[in-house]
């Protein structure tokens, strides 16, 4: 059974961490022992992470560097995380896999993602990234460096980029080849290094293509048996911050479309984990599940978090 397993930034770097390496290593080998587990029952997996905190502080190191010197672009910086994320994963699963006594290999894969210019997010940009800054601060980067930027509601200037639909995942035929090797690849590592075509060659773009949603395309060209997204959250509720909040186990896709078009699921947190989820299980007529990272193989399994069924 193959499953696409895709854990969130956070797993990596949790909102109580500073960043400091040690603290990465530490949260990364508590995800290297749910993937191992996962592996050694008898599943294959690919695995899919994203990069919020990571790729933020590249951006951050960089807007604070004097004018003059070269800012790296986004997909540079989103290409950079892929190494750096998937490298802590690969050697800590390959670590616990082996204290397991299960001989595999782990293999990285720097993953393209195929975007189109005309997705209106290329027009409109809505993803906010990188720091805080104040208005005369934000109207001489936008003169110099041409960035966009909007008020945050929470204060503040932030830069704002293109978040586009993710099309098709050029590494897929690499990542069938490592299956077939039974080699365990991490890929689409931030959403993937988005690509568009610009007159018959494909060249990189700046912009963020979601970590779920990217998850969800790839689980849907490799024929994955099942989509989990696990998160810090044990699974998917409706009333969330209210005394009604009811979490839901087992539910089937028209039912969670329902929620989700009456915004039960707010667009920068379960709302892409909804959405990838019931994409992939639409698609295919097959089962996604989103559930904690610390019950991760239960969550597969359906003993845990929320199942969603077509």
């Amino acid at each position: 059974m193959l499953v696409v397993v895709a854990l969130g930034g956070n797993a990596i770097q949790p909102k109580e961490s500073k960043g400091y390496p040690e603290e990465q290593w530490a949260a990364v080998r508590r995800v290297a022992r749910a993937l191992a587990e996962i592996v050694s029952e008898g599943f294959e997996i690919v695995v899919t992470h994203g990069n919020g905190p990571q790729v933020g502080y590249l951006l951050e190191a960089m807007e604070n560097l004097p004018l003059k010197t070269p800012r790296q672009t986004l997909d540079l910086a989103v290409a950079m995380t892929q190494g750096w994320l998937g490298f802590l994963i690969a050697h800590s699963l390959e670590e616990e896999l082996a204290r397991l006594g299960v001989a595999r290999r782990v293999a990285v894969i720097p993953t393209r993602v195929l975007v189109s210019l005309d997705d209106p997010e290329f027009s409109n940009p809505s993803k906010p990234v990188g720091g805080y800054y104040g208005r005369e601060d934000a109207e001489v980067l936008h003169k110099t460096l041409g960035w966009v930027f909007r008020e945050d509601p929470r204060g503040g200037y932030r830069r704002v980029v293109p978040s586009p639909k993710p099309l098709k995942i050029l590494e897929t035929p690499i990542l069938k080849s490592l299956l077939e090797e039974k080699i365990i690849p991490i890929a689409a590592g931030g959403g993937g290094i988005p690509v568009a075509s610009v007159d018959g060659t494909l060249k990189p773009v700046e912009a963020v293509i979601d970590k779920d949603l990217a998850s969800s395309l790839l689980a849907v060209e490799l024929e994955a048996d099942m989509l989990t997204i696990l998160t810090d959250v044990p699974g998917v509720a409706i009333n969330y911050n209210t005394p009604k909040r009811l979490w839901l186990r087992r539910v089937k896709t028209w039912e969670l479309k329902k929620y989700y078009e009456r915004g039960e699921f707010p667009p920068g947190s379960m709302g892409p984990k909804v959405l990838a989820s019931i994409e992939f299980v639409e698609k295919t007529g097959r089962k996604a599940s989103i559930g904690l990272l610390e019950e991760a193989f239960k969550v597969i399994r359906g003993e845990s978090g929320t199942l969603i069924e077509a």
